[in-house]
């Protein structure tokens, strides 16, 4: 099979697009020949060697696929051969088939394209998650988004709307927020032309954030850290600025809050029943049209060194797809 390849840690430019073995199901497993992969920002961290796993070398990126059912292993008697199917993995996703365990693997309902089959899984799952187990957001609730154009920052607001909340989007440029408003965004910040911090003051009255989705770190994360409502909760969900902030923990104290972090991949093997619950919820928001994916571009799995540096330059709107 054809599988981009990554044979050591560096800049994104040295993966390869090479012949790999097929793989095999074994006990537990299923292979699934994969119709599209999403591209996500920790792929990008993972090829450098600045992610906190670091594989044994040659290793394949990628962790989110949909794609069909063709090869089952013993003991797995939920899925069968020739079923779509959507997969999550630490890595093989940006290939032309993946070997999973079954565990990790769920059917996709008819009428959700593949290519948005495999950008719902990562970006709107991690905003779920986040939302619904790590802050447990209640209808009526102040959301603030960061990054709320990206891939996972457009799901959270869509999220944040069929779960109720009142949402406020933060990006960098206006072409950037009308997307979020598109998408459900009550209140638009533009970070760029108006301060942060203050502008969250005025909105809410003084009052503060009861829920933030920080994807994006540095002076973003500082300001919503100096934002937050009492018993309000701080969701760490990344640092696409590529600056790991320091958090001065007496403003948790002294203003109530919590810092929480999120990290999806450790939860669903960690709750893999609740994750399965979750897609579920999501898929039936998909079909009802509360959520929806946006693809901003879909290139074939050769280009995925171009498809990743889009995506690390934070030059994407909603999601970026690999197709083998």
């Amino acid at each position: 099979m054809k599988a981009i390849v990554c044979k050591e840690f560096g800049p994104i430019s040295q993966l390869t697009y090479d012949d790999m073995p097929d793989p095999s199901a074994k006990k537990g497993e299923v292979v699934i020949d994969i119709e599209a992969s999403g591209v996500n920002f920790p792929d990008g961290l993972l090829v450098q060697g600045l992610y906190q796993m670091q594989p044994d070398f040659p290793f394949i990126p990628g962790s989110e696929v949909a794609g069909t059912v063709s090869e089952i292993g013993e003991e797995v008697t939920h899925l069968k051969e020739g079923q779509r199917v959507i997969a999550v993995n630490s890595l093989g996703g940006y290939a032309e088939k993946m070997g999973v365990s079954a565990r990790q693997v769920m059917p996709l309902p008819d009428g959700i394209p593949a290519t948005e089959a495999a950008a719902l899984v990562t970006a709107h799952a991690t905003a779920h998650h986040a939302l619904k187990q790590r802050a447990k957001l209640a209808q009526g609730e102040t959301l603030v988004v960061t990054g709320a154009a990206g891939g996972t920052g457009l799901a959270a607001v869509q999220i944040g709307k069929a779960m109720g909340a009142n949402v406020i989007a933060v990006c960098s440029t206006q072409e950037k927020l009308d997307l979020a408003k598109e998408h459900g965004a009550d209140i638009l910040i533009n970070y760029q032309q108006q301060d942060l911090k203050e502008t969250l003051k005025e909105i809410t009255q003084g009052r503060g954030a009861d829920v933030v989705y920080e994807c994006v770190g540095g002076d973003a994360f500082e300001a919503c850290s100096r934002s937050m409502a009492w018993g309000g909760r701080l969701l760490v969900v990344g640092f696409a600025s590529g600056e790991i902030p320091k958090f001065p923990v007496n403003l948790a104290l002294v203003k109530g809050y919590s810092v929480v972090g999120v990290f999806w991949g450790s939860f669903t093997k960690h709750e893999p029943a609740v994750f399965a619950d979750n897609m579920k919820e999501l898929f039936t928001w998909y079909l009802q049209g509360q959520v929806k994916v946006v693809v901003d571009e879909a290139l074939p799995l050769a280009k995925a060194t171009q498809a990743l540096e889009k995506v690390m330059n934070r030059q994407v709107k909603g999601k970026m797809v690999l197709t083998p």
